[in-house]
């Protein structure tokens, strides 16, 4: 038997044996859900559970609730796979991150096993924990860190209602717009007051009219989060949120200069003064083929299926997106046995249910399997990688 289909086997073997654990870790998260940067009880969770695998673990990475698990040379190629961890309000694990925590565990343990099997396998794989990725941007904090500045390639999975191979997660600009007027009385002398609301009012007009002349493929969508005290005083200050979303990041800055404009103009018919604070600024994710190939091989073999139909579907946004821009990554989508989408309650409690157990370990196994290709200097995948990804980027930077 080859030595690549002994470490095949190991690294499947090991994630099968863990199942039983990783299953109580996936749970663990699902049950007590914490909001970005606030994982607490996730990241000791995984963290012990990584050390008393044998990896040599780092807590407080950088950020409080993030965190690195290391195993093998300091010497060869280094491989990272992802965890998420973070919930979102109200509604727990709607978007599955217990899952994604368990998969790159697993994908972690299995790439271990390989190199525990085979010295001549000569790298290293790191389990790395990012919190906060849902709107708060956890990775680029750790990527403006250096987290990721020796490292190869960087590869998670994401359960969805069905499988999408490589989505096209949009980037995405998070701003805040801040109206601020005249307080007075609403009723006694209304003429004195200048209305923060109305003017926030106005923007969000002018932006759903906008939409007409916005590319197809864009999407803007926003909240009030600021709309006065009470009905009888005229509101001094008012504020929105929005989320800008295109394709590829270069388009960001074509599609604020429209919502700005319609702020702006908004701020002048009311008399208002207007400001602007950007929050999170995700990239789009840039999908490696010749990683996101492997990756689909590996799965297919144990039975998964990747339609060519829906391949390149639409998404939302993610800071994996910036990943991509460092490094070759991949964010598949992985289909388990729900028809709720994401971000609903429906979803929050089939990514608890026993029936994504399957598909995730799946995931998990597919991920080890493509690290250990890369590890592997006869696959050439690496180098197939790096040549893509330099191409790429350069083209879209």
């Amino acid at each position: 038997m080859s030595d690549w289909n002994n470490r095949k086997l190991a690294a499947q073997a090991k994630i099968d044996e863990s199942a039983s654990d990783l299953n109580k870790i996936s749970q663990e998260i699902w049950s007590r859900p914490e909001l970005g940067y606030n994982e607490h009880h996730a990241h000791k969770i995984l963290t012990d559970y990584l050390e008393k695998e044998g990896f040599e673990v780092t807590r407080n990475y950088h950020l409080e609730t993030a965190f690195k698990a290391t195993y093998g040379s300091d010497t060869g190629v280094h491989v990272c796979v992802i965890c998420e961890y973070d919930a979102l309000p109200e509604i727990g694990h709607a978007c599955g991150h217990n899952l994604i925590a368990e998969c790159g565990a697993g994908a972690g343990l299995g790439i271990k096993a390989a190199l525990e099997l085979d010295d001549s396998l000569v790298g290293r794989v790191t389990v790395l924990g990012t919190p906060a990725e849902e709107g708060a941007g956890g990775k680029i904090d750790l990527i403006n860190a250096g987290a990721f500045k020796d490292m190869d390639v960087a590869m998670m999975a994401h359960p969805y209602a069905y499988t999408v191979p490589q989505p096209l997660h949009l980037s995405m600009l998070e701003l805040t717009i801040h109206y601020t007027g005249l307080a007075s009385h609403a009723s006694a002398a209304p003429w004195r007051g200048l209305n923060a609301l109305d003017a926030a009012v106005m923007c969000y007009s002018n932006i759903s009219v906008m939409r007409q002349q916005f590319r197809p493929e864009w999407r803007v969508h926003g909240i009030f989060t600021n709309g006065g005290a009470k009905p009888n005083i005229i509101p001094e200050e008012a504020e929105l949120l929005y989320y800008l979303r295109a394709p590829e990041s270069k388009q960001l800055g074509v599609l604020k200069e429209k919502i700005v404009g319609c702020a702006r103009g908004a701020a002048v018919a009311t008399g208002c003064e207007v400001e602007f604070k950007r929050g999170c600024n995700y990239d789009n994710v840039i999908h490696n083929d010749a990683l996101s190939f492997s990756f689909e091989r590996h799965a297919e073999s144990l039975g998964f299926s990747y339609p060519s139909e829906r391949r390149r579907e639409k998404g939302g946004s993610t800071d994996m997106g910036n990943v991509s821009y460092v490094l070759p990554s991949i964010h598949p989508k992985f289909g388990i046995p729900t028809e709720a989408a994401t971000h609903t309650p429906g979803f929050t409690k089939w990514a608890g249910l026993p029936g994504a157990q399957a598909p995730t370990l799946i995931q998990a196994k597919a991920i080890a399997m493509t690290g250990i290709d890369v590890i592997d200097p006869d696959t050439n995948l690496l180098k197939t990688a790096q040549e893509e990804f330099q191409k790429t980027v350069n083209g879209l930077t």
